[in-house]
């Protein structure tokens, strides 16, 4: 059943469209009679979702007032204290209904920040038990960096048809990544301003929540072969709309579109963006929509970190390629997942290895000044264990196209960890958290962080940024081993016991073929399989050659 239940008059029918797809929007199910099934009684189904909801939305009117289905509905909400009112014309209220709150939605244009609808929210999300009433500790407030900053929030997908938040979720990716190559504005990554999706923060609190000064909302809807797209700039100090502009165009164009909608935005904010130099930097990365399209899908599947979600990916990337076979960004990303998979299950997907060095080479060739081409190609080759001089030098061009790039310094950072640089490595990681510092990317850099402590000999340190990344990602294959001779070499046997046991049980990796992948420095590595040594109890040396006997390699 739906949480949210809306009647209205039969006449305000665009109205209640309109808020049921903002709640929508927001993560709400909701429901309205147009949504009544054929095959049932229209009483009983009404009553049956009213019964159900958990809060009930009625939108008056003057024809609300007379219809005695609203009033009626609005009763039973109001004897069972799930009630949330609003208006949307000057009518005066029935009795009883006239001595309870009642948000003024008059003249609404659909803005989130609106007093009013801000009141219903609130309202909602106390009933249904996801609004202010929760518990939870406020997150804390991220200093805002010394030059304009921004983040692009969620756009919300109003088409309402399932599976489309890909395109909404890839025009944001796209917008942002338009922007943060520009050195003199602080952009903050699509992959954490995502993760705000569906929650209903407003402007002012996540740009608290990521430390910039200004946000870009926008809702996106999509139908037969055309789009609308809504925009308005925030400032995040006060929640004052700076700027609204809507763009309605064909899906001929989509990089156009991107374009029209980065650069109103760049003009918005102090004037730091030139319009030539956006354009200039708006390369095309394919001609065919449909090829991108299908590589939007399987980036939404290659960011879960999950290798049945690598496979699905793969299905569609290929497809991708076969429609434009020098699509530099469905290569890589592809080259990436074969990767992944050949790292983490080695006999399995052994194969896979040259697949992903041939793809890394044509995506290379075919996009090689595509600061995101070149971080793919980068983790592709660091995962797969080869010498990491190559895979720093495609990092450091990649972060010198694109400084505001959060992947490509986090590849720089774990790939120069590995490398024993732990130093530098430990700098680009917190870059890279800086810029993106709350999405599902951090449990990663947490690991490579507490790699880079232990290599410090910063033992406890690294036990405390390790459990945490193991809390946040257990099925991560890295910080487990690395846990576990942390905690060798504190001298707690059972914990580091325990993190050998929890490796073991999901991965497929020997911890000396481990070793020698995460550890290129000699006197790192002997440090690491020490720490594992003093977990199990023994002495390294008599165990060295049965590990080696073990690795598949």
């Amino acid at each position: 059943m739906s949480d949210v239940f809306i009647s209205y008059a039969r006449s305000t029918s665009d109205r209640a469209q309109e808020v049921a797809e903002a709640l929508r929007a927001l993560g709400y199910g909701v429901w309205r009679d147009d949504d009544l099934p054929a095959h049932r009684a229209y009483a009983e189904v009404i009553e049956e979702r009213l019964g159900a909801a958990k809060a009930v939305v009625v939108i008056w009117s003057a024809a609300a007032i007379k219809s005695e289905w609203v009033r009626s509905e609005a009763d039973r909400a109001r004897v069972e204290r799930k009630l949330v009112q609003l208006r949307i014309d000057g009518a005066r209220l029935p009795m009883p209904f006239d001595q309870i709150q009642c948000a003024d939605l008059t003249g609404w244009s659909g803005d989130r920040e609106d007093h009013g609808w801000r009141k219903v929210v609130d309202s909602i999300g106390e009933l249904v038990g996801a609004g202010p009433a929760s518990s939870t500790p406020a997150p804390a407030t991220r200093p805002l960096p010394d030059k304009p900053s921004i983040a692009v929030m969620p756009f919300a997908d109003m088409t309402g048809s399932v599976g489309q938040d890909y395109f909404a979720d890839g025009m944001v990716a796209e917008i942002t990544n338009a922007l943060s190559r520009f050195k003199s504005i602080f952009v903050i990554a699509s992959s954490s301003a995502l993760t705000f999706k569906g929650k209903g923060v407003v402007a002012h609190d996540a740009a608290r929540q990521l430390g910039v000064r200004y946000v870009l909302e926008g809702s996106i809807r999509k139908a037969a072969d055309r789009v609308r797209i809504a925009v308005q700039l925030v400032d995040g100090a006060d929640g004052a709309q700076l700027w609204t502009q809507r763009f309605d165009e064909t899906l001929d164009d989509v990089f156009e579109l991107q374009d029209k909608v980065a650069l109103g935005v760049a003009g918005r904010i102090g004037g730091l963006l030139e319009k030539a130099e956006l354009r200039r930097a708006s390369a095309r990365p394919t001609q065919s929509m449909d090829a991108h399209d299908l590589y939007l899908r399987a980036l939404l599947l290659a960011q879960r970190f999950e290798l049945s979600s690598d496979l699905k990916a793969l299905d569609l990337l290929g497809a991708a390629i076969e429609l434009d076979p020098d699509f530099g960004l469905a290569l890589a990303l592809a080259a990436l997942c074969h990767a992944h998979l050949s790292a983490e299950q080695p006999r399995e997907h052994r194969h896979r290895r040259q697949q992903a060095l041939e793809l890394a080479g044509r995506a290379l060739g075919a996009a090689g000044d595509d600061a995101m081409v070149l971080t793919f190609a980068a983790d592709a080759h660091g995962s797969l264990g080869g010498d990491p001089g190559f895979a720093i030098g495609l990092c450091e061009r990649a972060v010198a196209l694109n400084p505001g790039l959060s992947w490509a310094w986090f590849q720089s950072g774990w790939i120069r960890v590995r490398a024993g640089q732990s130093e530098l490595g430990t700098e680009h990681l917190e870059i890279s958290t800086r810029l993106d510092p709350i999405s599902p990317l951090q449990a990663f850099r947490l690991a490579w962080l507490g790699i880079a402590r232990f290599q410090q000999r910063q033992f406890a340190d690294a036990v405390a940024l390790l459990e945490e990344s193991a809390h946040l990602l257990p099925s991560y294959p890295t910080n487990l081993p690395v846990l576990a001779a942390a905690f060798g070499r504190l001298g707690d046997i059972a914990a580091a016991q325990a993190a050998l046991r929890r490796h073991r049980a999901r991965s497929e990796t020997p911890i000396d073929r481990f070793a020698r992948w995460a550890f290129r420095d000699p006197g790192h590595r002997q440090l690491f399989l020490e720490g594992i040594a003093m977990a199990e109890e023994r002495a390294l040396d008599g165990e060295r050659g049965a590990l080696t006997r073990t690795d598949p390699t």
